[in-house]
């Protein structure tokens, strides 16, 4: 953790609880998993997690929501720094503050064909 900084762009490697029953045997308990994000810092009270941004949305002047991995850092088996400063400080920072702020998107919809009826009157 001590080569990520603020706004790296990042690949960890973490293993997964299993909860379900597992495709054949059923042994399997822990499954092996890859996120990659930008990373914006390491939270958590009651047990650390690694925080990535994997898409933001830039609403005006340094608001932004994103959409974020938190992957519990005892879980964590290997991080990988893919980019050094893939997005500068000053923009990491604005992603962190928006993240600790918790303005979430309610719901992003499609874009959908607008029908216009015009009533005829006779």
């Amino acid at each position: 953790m001590k080569a990520c900084t603020l706004g790296d762009l990042i690949c960890v490697n973490w293993y997964d609880a299993s909860i379900a029953n597992s495709l054949g045997s059923g042994v399997a308990v822990d499954v092996p998993v890859k996120s990659w994000g930008v990373f914006i810092g390491i939270m958590g009270d009651k047990s650390k997690h690694i925080i990535l941004a994997q898409n933001n949305f830039l609403y005006m002047d340094g608001v932004y929501d994103i959409d974020y991995t938190a992957v519990p850092v005892s879980w964590s088996s290997r991080i990988t720094v893919i980019v050094k400063n893939y997005i500068p400080s000053k923009e990491a920072g604005q992603l962190l503050n928006s993240f600790l702020v918790g303005g979430r998107r309610r719901e992003r919809k499609a874009q959908q064909k607008v029908k216009n009826h015009h009533e005829r009157h006779d």
